[in-house]
């Protein structure tokens, strides 16, 4: 079965999370956005109107497998964790990986609304005063915050502090890789005066980088660029810069 992903074929966005995840495990699918050489955001758009679907998914990501739609990133991880190998095959282990799954998701609420704190609706140039603001809050309280969550998990994992879940990798390692390295290049001032204090979280990201899989995509062009259309952008007002 070759899986089709629905997701803007000009950002990583969320569904970077996604793509991380298909990459690791090999699995054939189509980034039907990014069909040929162009950028098919109708492609994109029909899977959210398409015609008899009862359940129709409300925003991209979506993935379509075994002629089912699958959206929300944290549910189609939960689905190509089951079938992948990217999750523990016990269910204690299961929920665990997507209860920390679903934490990466409020971190990157909070991570997007430092640029856009008054909604999407919004450009940045028109709420540049309350993101300072936001962004200021995020850099001095929050991010230390999540990097110390996720740096205290992998600490009082049983099975060592290598991975998140137990003793192999995990859609929720793919996650936290894919978000430090978006926070590198949101915010370069701030990672490099906290990634001290938090280790293991950035060697995680490195041990993650270094998958064979993962290398390979990262230096592919199938590996879409940060900018400032996406989820992690870098201002350097919001990173602190005078």
């Amino acid at each position: 079965m070759t899986y089709q992903l629905y997701y803007w074929p000009t950002i990583q966005g969320r569904g970077e999370f996604v793509r991380l995840a298909l990459e690791e495990a090999g699995a054939a699918y189509e980034d039907v956005g990014r069909r040929g050489d162009g950028a098919d955001f109708g492609a994109v758009a029909e899977v959210l109107e398409r015609a008899g679907v009862a359940e129709v998914p409300f925003a991209p990501p979506v993935l379509e497998a075994d002629g089912r739609l699958i959206s929300q990133t944290a549910n189609i991880l939960l689905y190509l964790g089951r079938r992948h190998g990217l999750a523990p095959s016990d269910e204690a282990g299961e929920l665990w990986a997507n209860q920390l799954q679903l934490c990466v998701t409020d971190w990157v609420v909070e991570i997007h609304d430092t640029h856009h704190p008054l909604g999407p609706s919004l450009y940045y140039e028109e709420q540049t005063a309350e993101a300072a603001r936001r962004a200021a809050v995020f850099r001095q309280d929050r991010l230390p915050k999540w990097l110390g969550y996720f740096e205290q998990v992998l600490a009082a994992n049983p099975a060592g502090d290598a991975y998140l879940v137990g003793d192999a990798l995990s859609h929720v390692d793919l996650s936290v890789f894919q978000v430090v390295a978006g926070l590198r290049y949101a915010f370069p001032r701030a990672m490099v005066a906290l990634e001290p204090d938090y280790p293991r979280v950035v060697a995680l990201h490195d041990r993650v980088a270094a998958r064979p899989a993962i290398a390979a995509y990262l230096d592919s062009s199938r590996r879409i660029p940060f900018t400032e259309e996406g989820i992690f952008r870098h201002y350097p007002a919001l990173d602190g810069e005078p």
